[in-house]
């Protein structure tokens, strides 16, 4: 299993987790309580149940970069490109724009 922490301006908004069932996006319960929640996509609308997808979301998705500089991000990384989730983890912590997403390191791994 897979985790990573979504930040929204700074702060953590939700958890994105891949399993075997496929892949959840849940809103922090403090983060939906603040005042100045926004919803880290227009697909992904502030709400407290949990988002479910066989495939990765299409916003995280969308994070991940693309043509050459995916080439050299599978290469230097060892990635292989069809694993969405491993190149989201490691790509996309510093992104263009209000959303990041880092790795939660587990005792599993």
């Amino acid at each position: 299993m897979k985790q990573a922490a979504v930040w929204c301006r700074g702060r953590r908004a939700g958890t994105l987790t891949e399993d075997a069932m496929g892949y959840t996006f849940v809103y922090d319960a403090d983060y939906l309580d603040s005042a100045d929640a926004e919803a880290v996509s227009l697909t992904l609308p502030l709400r407290h149940e949990p988002y479910h997808d066989k495939v990765l979301f299409s916003f995280f998705d969308g994070l991940i970069p693309e043509g050459w500089l995916l080439d050299i991000a599978g290469k230097n990384w060892k990635i292989d490109v069809r694993d969405r989730m491993a190149l989201l983890l490691a790509c996309c912590k510093d992104c263009i724009g209000a959303v990041g997403v880092e790795p939660i390191i587990t005792d599993e791994e």
